[in-house]
């Protein structure tokens, strides 16, 4: 049987936003901050690259954050949870890799058969457009949101 090696790798581990995705997304939220950014891809006036190393500086504000999806992920999804837990907002967008240790560990109760406390899951209709690709993505998208309360929205 013949495998799509373009499913399961990548010749990067960043796919930059779609800007009219993120400018929903930062309507809703008012982002002030990204901690895993590249001058290239920035969305947010306030960010981090990989050489500032965000996971190991202080988060602030409201925290959009589109992490490198390899296998670095679990650290960015559990400083996030992580984030959420002590009250600030974290917006993520991830792959929906429901299999994954990251996703039960720190966004999906099992027991419950829900998200964990103070978590957000919106599953992302159809497969998104990352930077200037001329293709879709090979995997689905979903945006995990921590420590975010319903109602809970800045003017």
């Amino acid at each position: 049987m013949a495998v799509n090696k373009g499913l399961f790798t990548s010749d990067t581990a960043e796919w930059e936003t779609p800007q009219d995705f993120f400018d929903e997304l930062d309507q809703e939220f008012s982002f002030d901050f990204d901690p895993c950014a590249t001058i290239e891809n920035a969305k947010c006036a306030q960010f981090y690259t990989k050489e500032n190393d965000g996971l190991s500086l202080p988060w602030y504000g409201t925290v959009f954050m589109n992490p490198p999806y390899g296998r670095e992920i679990g650290k960015w999804v559990a400083r996030a949870a992580d984030e959420g837990k002590k009250g600030a907002t974290v917006v993520c967008l991830l792959p929906a890799r429901t299999d994954t240790r990251w996703y039960h560990e720190h966004i999906w109760d099992a027991k419950n058969h829900r998200p964990r406390e103070g978590v957000q899951v919106r599953l992302i209709r159809g497969r998104l457009k990352f930077g200037g690709a001329s293709n879709s993505a090979p995997f689905p998208s979903m945006v995990v949101i921590f420590g975010h309360k319903e109602g809970d929205n800045r003017d």
